[in-house]
């Protein structure tokens, strides 16, 4: 049974689940920050999922970055699967602009995350919701 690490689960939102992946948004402000994770148990690298759900979980993630780059106005999007600090196999997608906090640099331990107030949550939830496919399925709001 797929169960969200705990260290995912306090650090992000949920949005809600592709056909393979949950997607979460990460509480933090500072970068248009989302997180994919194959909803399958006790995988922790990619070779680990049969070639179906390889094959998916790049298509959701290329769909999600060109969703990210296109309907949020990025200037460069980065993708990265570390699991050096939770093993649970995960994808971020990262919308990058010229002038978030880190540019150029990588986001990760740059700065203290900055938590989202509700109306921003609300208000990404809602772009995301005109610009997600039809056999995406939000959790509630």
């Amino acid at each position: 049974m797929f169960a969200l690490d705990p260290r995912l689960q306090n650090d992000t939102l949920p949005i809600g689940d592709y056909p393979l992946c949950r997607l979460l948004l990460c509480n933090d402000s500072n970068y248009l920050w989302l997180i994919l994770v194959p909803r399958i148990d006790a995988v922790s690298e990619v070779f680990q999922l049969d070639s179906a759900d390889q094959q998916r979980l790049w298509q959701e993630t290329t769909a999600l970055a060109q969703l990210l780059d296109q309907g949020f106005a990025a200037d460069k999007i980065n993708i990265g699967a570390l699991g050096n600090v939770v093993s649970q196999l995960h994808v971020h997608v990262i919308a990058r602009k010229r002038d978030d906090a880190a540019w150029p640099a990588p986001v990760w331990g740059k700065h203290p995350a900055v938590p989202y107030a509700p109306e921003q949550v609300t208000a990404i939830r809602a772009r995301l919701r005109a610009l997600l496919p039809a056999d995406f399925i939000f959790t509630q709001d």
